[in-house]
């Protein structure tokens, strides 16, 4: 941080504090009415994770 002093730090941990913000209200209506609960995402994660990795070759 020191080697480029021009750059405002503090600017740039708003926008990304504010940015993260944003998405999780975002995330939060999208699965308002959710009826899924943690294990049926955490299913749905893990099929997904094993299909991406059968198609980008890296076989779990």
């Amino acid at each position: 941080m020191r080697q480029h002093s021009e750059i405002r730090w503090s600017e740039v941990v708003r926008k990304t504090i504010t940015q993260k913000i944003e998405d999780l209200d975002v995330m939060d209506k999208l699965t308002a009415k959710s009826k899924l609960t943690q294990r049926d995402v955490d299913e749905i994660a893990s099929k997904v994770d094993r299909a991406v990795a059968r198609k980008l070759s890296l076989r779990r």
